[in-house]
């Protein structure tokens, strides 16, 4: 495993660089957007040149300072690693957001060794935020101050306010039904946000996010900012979210195992 004085750095650069790519992002944000859809027309999976652009001028930054490293994408090839040691990329998490004009996407990079996520970023360039962590902690940055990030103390579902991107992620009746037993527990549910909904859960604004569908880059990243916070970061049966499906992300460990209580009750 990596030493920490070494993923400190690895995390500084990682801020630098992503945020050194939000003036890309911006020159198409609120503008006229050519979009494709990936998925041919079997259902809509956008992605803009904006997505195409960040991810390129990520790549080549990594590729120039590691190439060693292996780089995982949303929207390119993988490149194989000659070691353990992986970057992963989401140029634009939240497309759909981002299309429509609404701030709550973000460019995510995350960090990897083996299976363990050592650290993570994800920049919001609009609003000006950027957020990231790693075993030693988690942080926010905006206008020049910087603040640690710790998840809300709520221990009780009937508190707590869920967060989920979408209805229609809960794409199997099996997991719908599962999400609506935590939902109808829950003080508040909300629907959208994409991947700034859990670094405002990383904030302690937010208790619960449950998703599913998820892709390994759109989780990644934000493990390492979440359990640095102090939140715990699941797959539906408690074992690592790593892989993507469906992720259960709580404050707290009380909270955590309340909603996967309810999430594999039997019917």
């Amino acid at each position: 495993m990596m030493e920490r004085g070494q993923i400190k750095e690895l995390l500084a650069f990682a801020v630098e660089l992503v945020e050194a790519a939000g003036p890309i992002a911006l020159e198409y944000f609120r503008r006229p957007l050519d979009v494709t859809d990936k998925s041919g027309g079997v259902w809509f999976d956008p992605v803009t040149q904006g997505d195409r652009e960040i991810e390129s001028f990520l790549r080549a930054e990594l590729v120039r300072r590691f190439p060693e490293h292996g780089i995982i994408g949303e929207e390119e090839e993988d490149r194989e690693a000659e070691g353990s040691i992986n970057w992963v990329i989401d140029p634009i998490d939240g497309t759909r957001a981002f299309m429509s004009g609404m701030p709550a996407w973000g460019i995510l990079l995350g960090l990897t060794d083996g299976d363990a996520c050592l650290a993570g970023v994800m920049h919001q360039p609009y609003i000006g935020e950027t957020f990231f962590g790693s075993a030693e902690g988690a942080r926010m940055r905006r206008a020049g101050d910087e603040v640690e990030l710790h998840t809300s103390a709520v221990a009780e579902l009937s508190s707590a306010t869920l967060y989920a991107t979408h209805p229609e992620m809960f794409f199997t009746e099996e997991s719908r039904e599962a999400f609506d037993r935590v939902a109808a527990a829950c003080r508040l549910m909300r629907y959208g946000g994409d991947c700034y909904s859990y670094c405002l859960l990383a904030m302690g604004q937010i208790d619960l996010v449950i998703e599913n569908g998820l892709q390994p880059y759109d989780i990644i990243p934000l493990i390492p900012i979440i359990e640095g916070a102090g939140g715990i970061v699941t797959d539906g049966q408690g074992g690592p979210a790593n892989e993507g499906g469906l992720v259960v992300v709580a404050a707290n460990a009380k909270l955590h195992e309340q909603a996967l209580e309810l999430m594999n009750a039997k019917a």
